[in-house]
């Protein structure tokens, strides 16, 4: 990698990870969640920022100063995160919140590092679960009900539908 990266590299490294968490942000939104664009925006763009800056002028090879970075990111994303978990009586709710902060900055970092298909792949699979995971559990349960297997009543299911949240132990 050049010591100087070139405005367009740095753009198209930190306006990608700006538009996957503004998207990603999207869809929680659209689905009544505390956090959306402007935040999962800004940490695709946060961890993009700190990717760029620690490999710039980097070796090849320097992969140890990334990983520490990397490491930094996702602790202090994971305060993020925690912060939009909310325990009520026995229900969680916002983990899946929780998990688009956390994929929102390793997408932006990937986008940071110009590693495009592992950014392809992985936002292609964020949307799939956030699209279809949430039918795919509710027609999961509806056939173990034909079946009349024994299942939970759905309010401790550990997304953040309607009724969501993982039940909290004992």
């Amino acid at each position: 990698m050049s010591s100087q990266m070139s405005f367009w590299d740095s753009f198209l490294r930190l306006g990608g990870a700006t538009l996957i968490g503004a998207a990603i942000g999207l869809n929680r939104d659209l689905h009544g969640k505390s956090i959306g664009v402007r935040t999962l925006g800004l940490v695709g763009l946060a961890s993009a920022i700190a990717a760029v800056a620690v490999t710039s002028g980097s070796t090849a090879g320097d992969f140890d100063r990334a990983s520490r970075v990397m490491q930094g990111v996702l602790t202090g994303v994971g305060f993020l995160g925690a912060g939009v978990i909310v325990r009520g009586g026995n229900h969680i709710r916002g983990l899946t919140s929780a998990a688009c902060t956390w994929v929102t900055a390793c997408l932006g970092f990937v986008c940071g590092l110009a590693a495009w298909p592992v950014v392809a792949v992985g936002a292609v699979l964020v949307f799939a679960l956030l699209i279809f995971g949430g039918p795919l559990e509710r027609r999961g349960h509806a056939v173990l009900t034909l079946l009349g297997a024994p299942q939970e009543d759905g309010s401790d299911r550990d997304h953040d539908g309607p009724g969501g949240g993982r039940s909290a132990p004992g």
